[in-house]
């Protein structure tokens, strides 16, 4: 489900500290370059006829692999100018049928790879494949990352490999809506009071979606999360892995856990962190959402009020966001790009922040500035949400996300629908709760052909790890047993920390993931790691 300022996938390990919209993470302003591979002159082809090998429980073409070319300096200019010595860097491409159902040489999608890999690797296990989350999240850029991030032990036995999935930046990507129509709709009012507002906002969203309905057609219902799962068995097959080991965050749990249900045989091991309940309705995984954030802004409020030194927002936190929201409605300050800093672009910049708690003391300044009438420092965690670039340029991860979650998305969500839950929830999540039921109208206005995904066993998979944080506003911790529960060989890693995903930011979640990535040796049952 499309929600006005919440997404799967926000804090991302393996992304630096800095300031930077949606249902499902690592805190950096991303450079977005094309990453050239080179594809190969033959799309696909038979399992048959000696190309890469395919699964007996594989679905159709076999997938050519990908020739790789050096892209050190892609992932040095991604990393902010510095890569770790000792390691290489090669981007490729591998072309996919546009739909696996129907798979056509003449209709195909071009999936971005990186692949990065320890000079001084042994005792190789094979190829870690990594998603980010969104969707609308780069795991070409996740490699990179991660490649500063990961333990030793992880980096001596795997190439990391990560992918666009289809859409998305480098993987031709779905780009259909105007930065002036972004600027727009993160402008609008996450509460609108009267009617002419609320048809307003619906209407823009109309405008966005129809966008994207005559810019790619019948193509548009093509970037549903099975496909791309269809996709992860093809980037298995042109690596010439047997068995396929992954690590996904946030969103990239449920496009995980749709593979798990597709190809239950090809499957070694598998770790979601940040789970996604995909049996979840839209409106109540929204629900969770608005209760996620009411309770992190509730944390970082306690944060302010015990360390009111190094908080400027000052030791009463929800009074000063009242004020910075009530001067968005009634007197917004001025950006220095010329924007007005409205309601939703402070609230945007709320949201972003409580993804990580690194971001808290950048919220607590950005708050209490923009009182003072300085927008500056507010703005500049805002735009790091929807990645927009100090030119006013958007990257596509807001046309991915909606596109995606609004093709999976078949449970039917109103315009009428949106507006009740305005008026229930604001009153139930007083901060949060409108702005997410808003983000029903995205997909209620969508016109492409629906695909969900699937929410059933992964009969005949081995143990999945499947990892929740306690705090983690965006994926609520209640989703991780249900996710785990419903593919039937989950098993539960519980960090009692802060923030969205958990690995690898402690000795004990490293230790368990790491194991298990290694040996495929299954977490201890009901193991609980400390916060610190």
């Amino acid at each position: 489900m499309s929600t006005k300022f919440s997404r799967v996938d926000r804090e991302q390990p393996g992304r630096k500290q800095s300031v930077r919209r949606r249902t499902v993470s690592v805190v950096v302003t991303v450079v977005a370059l094309l990453l050239t591979g080179c594809t190969p002159n033959v799309r696909w082809v038979s399992p048959t006829s000696g190309g890469a090998s395919a699964s007996a429980s594989s679905s159709g073409p076999a997938i050519r692999p990908p020739v790789w070319k050096n892209c050190r300096t892609d992932a040095t200019q991604i990393l902010g100018g510095q890569v770790p010595s000792g390691m290489t860097y090669e981007c490729g491409t591998i072309e996919v049928p546009q739909n696996w159902n129907q798979p056509d040489p003449a209709k195909t999608f071009h999936i971005a790879l990186m692949r990065v890999r320890d000079q001084h690797q042994n005792r190789k296990v094979g190829s870690l494949v990594v998603n980010p989350g969104g969707p609308g999240g780069s795991g070409v850029e996740l490699a990179a990352y991660l490649s500063a991030q990961l333990p030793n032990d992880i980096l001596e036995r795997f190439d990391i490999v990560g992918f666009d999935p289809r859409g998305v930046s480098r993987s031709d990507p779905v780009k259909c809506f105007s930065d002036a129509d972004m600027d727009a709709y993160f402008g609008f009012d996450p509460d609108p009071q009267n009617q002419a507002d609320f048809d307003a906002f619906v209407a823009l969203n109309r405008k966005m979606a129809q966008s994207c309905q005559a810019k790619y057609g019948d193509t548009l219902s093509l970037f549903a999360t099975e496909q791309a799962a269809h996709d992860l068995d093809g980037i298995r097959q042109a690596l010439g892995e047997p068995k396929l080991t992954y690590l996904g965050f946030s969103y990239g749990t449920l496009l995980g856990a749709t593979y798990a249900q597709l190809f239950p045989k090809n499957i070694r091991a598998f770790v979601l962190d940040g789970a996604v309940d995909p049996t979840q309705q839209a409106v109540d995984s929204a629900e969770g959402q608005a209760k996620g954030f009411s309770h992190a802004f509730d944390q970082f409020a306690n944060w302010c009020k015990d360390n009111a030194g190094q908080c400027p927002a000052g030791p009463d936190a929800k009074a000063t966001l009242a004020a910075a929201l009530d001067k968005g409605r009634k007197a917004p300050p001025t950006a220095a790009d010329g924007r007005k800093v409205t309601a939703g672009w402070v609230l945007l910049g709320v949201f972003e922040a409580l993804y990580s708690q690194r971001l808290w003391p950048l919220l607590a300044e950005g708050l209490a500035n923009v009182v003072k009438g300085d927008p500056k420092r507010i703005m500049q965690i805002a735009d790091e949400y929807p990645q927009r670039d100090p030119s006013g340029h958007y990257a596509n991860m807001i046309d991915v996300f909606n596109t995606v979650s609004c093709d999976d998305d078949a449970s039917g969500e109103t315009i009428d629908q949106a507006r009740t839950l305005q008026s229930q929830w604001r009153t139930k999540y007083p901060v949060f709760g409108t702005s997410l039921a808003m983000g029903v109208v995205s997909c209620a206005v969508w016109p492409a052909k629906r695909d969900p995904f699937p929410t059933g066993k992964a009969s005949g998979a081995p143990p999945i790890v499947v990892v929740g944080t306690v705090n983690d506003p965006a994926t609520p911790y209640e989703q991780t047993a249900k996710l785990a529960n419903m593919l039937g060989v989950g098993h539960v890693v519980t960090w009692e920390g802060e923030g969205h995903t958990a690995y690898p930011q402690t000795t004990c979640i490293r230790a368990a993931v790491d194991a298990y990535l290694i040996t495929l040796a299954v977490p201890a049952e009901g193991l609980r790691c400390p916060a610190k």
